[in-house]
């Protein structure tokens, strides 16, 4: 891992190619400084037991988030995502199940593009993520979707490691038959790979990433696991502590109290929708 993080250290964790805005950019709402969306990625049935932990952490800093929940690997609980939904939580889907690819081909695509379908229908939901961020953005227009979360700016830890090169969302034009659909990016690094897979012991990359992400003007999406936090303080080896994540929200709020546009992703998509539709 050391060497690998060697190797990619002038576009890891900041590449300096996605700081470029849009064409006719003109900032976010409210002329707010920068974008701020916070996502979490429910892999396994204790990271579905934890979801209620950490929308009350969410909670006691005033932000809300989504909760993406793989539809087949674990009982969702209906009685879960109407809690997180009455408190200003958004669920979304993380695939069917979190073991392989869905993009291998498009045959295996298209059949559970049909069962994806009928969850984001079932739980009202507007967004996919695709488990372990492989993406195939055409084959994405199969999804009933307002937006993708499967990309991002750069992580080349990641199975697909192709980057999208921008700290933006984008808009994915379909076909005359297709409809379009807005990406959005995460652009901080996920938790498994700082705490699980290089074991970094503070918050550092979070808060240098979100400090250039806001001088850059652009949209800090962040995503964690509640299956990798521990909120009893017993830490397994797969689990960092909570109170990193609790120590990064202080972080946002303290420095950047009144700098940021904070946005559920599906009212990212539906801004981006609204003023770069055409593009």
């Amino acid at each position: 891992m050391m060497r690998k993080r060697h190797k990619y250290k002038d576009v890891w964790p900041v590449d300096e190619r996605a700081a470029k805005p849009p064409q006719g950019w003109a900032g976010w709402p409210d002329q707010k400084k920068f974008a701020l969306v916070l996502t979490h990625d429910v892999e396994n049935a204790k990271g579905h037991d934890n979801c209620k932990k950490l929308a009350e952490a969410d909670e006691s800093f005033g932000f809300r988030s989504s909760f993406n929940f793989v539809a087949k690997d674990y009982p969702v609980s209906e009685a879960l995502r109407q809690y997180l939904t009455e408190r200003g939580f958004e669920v979304g889907v993380h695939g069917l199940h979190h073991d392989k690819n869905p993009f291998r081909s498009t045959a295996i695509f298209r059949k559970q593009a049909a069962e994806v379908n009928r969850c984001l229908k079932e739980w009202n939901a507007a967004g996919f993520r695709c488990p372990s961020m492989y993406h195939d953005l055409e084959m994405l227009h199969e999804l009933n979707i307002e937006y993708d979360c499967s990309t991002f700016d750069t992580d080349p830890f990641e199975p697909q490691p192709d980057g999208v090169h921008t700290i933006f969302p984008f808009r994915v034009s379909g076909n005359s038959k297709q409809k379009d659909y807005i990406e959005l990016p995460y652009t901080l690094p996920q938790d498994f790979l700082l705490y699980i897979l290089m074991r970094e012991k503070n918050i550092d990359i979070w808060k240098n990433k979100l400090d250039w992400i806001a001088e850059n003007g652009g949209m800090a999406l962040f995503t964690t696991h509640p299956n990798y936090i521990s909120f009893d303080g017993q830490l397994h080896y797969e689990e960092y502590p909570l109170g990193f994540y609790t120590e990064f929200l202080e972080y946002i709020k303290s420095k950047y109290e009144g700098q940021y546009w904070h946005a559920l992703p599906k009212d990212m998509a539906r801004f981006w929708t609204d003023n770069f539709g055409s593009q």
